[in-house]
């Protein structure tokens, strides 16, 4: 599994030479946010899921619109054939439900209600010196990290069917 990891980002992808830069500009960007909205403190969030603040929802509705606009917008002014510099430009595709998600947010809801731990807000949180938060970060990486070697050795997995470069999104077919 290592080396196909290792195989599939030498691939390179177009704009790479902004891709990192991007990336941790976004990061650094997300990271703040979160940061300065309170929602890196995980009291924050557990009194979201307590119903007695709801200030998370209201995080996360304007964070939604907002990136939307940029998705919208952007390639108006860019151009049509304008792609973020993070990837390839982004084409519409309808999918169809797949019950995996619904199993999957029961599971991530279940992590999140033992824990309290919002994973994008968990990362902020360590920024701001929490660092028993370390021990909520190495359990999502390593259930993320089990899921695949488990759908690897079943065949099933991204990875098995060259679906995945590290740094990009798993490509449908």
């Amino acid at each position: 599994m290592r080396a196909h990891i290792m195989n599939a980002s030498a691939n390179g992808t177009r704009g790479s030479a902004w891709r990192l830069p991007a990336v941790y500009a976004g990061g650094v960007l997300f990271g703040f946010g979160l940061a300065y909205s309170g929602m890196a403190r995980p009291e924050v969030v557990l009194d979201f899921l307590q119903l007695d603040d709801l200030g998370l929802l209201v995080v996360m509705g304007v964070a939604v619109v907002v990136a939307m606009l940029g998705f919208h917008v952007g390639p108006r002014l860019l151009g049509r054939d304008a792609a973020p510099l993070t990837g390839r430009r982004y084409q519409p595709r309808k999918l169809t439900f797949r019950p995996r998600v619904v199993g999957g947010a029961a599971i991530f809801g279940v992590g999140w209600g033992l824990s309290g731990i919002c994973p994008g807000a968990a990362f902020a949180s360590l920024g701001l010196g929490n660092l028993p938060i370390l021990w909520g970060i190495a359990g999502m990486l390593l259930g993320a990290y089990l899921l695949a070697l488990w759908e690897e050795r079943r065949g099933a997995g991204a990875l098995a069917q060259g679906r995945v470069a590290v740094g990009r999104p798993p490509m449908r077919r």
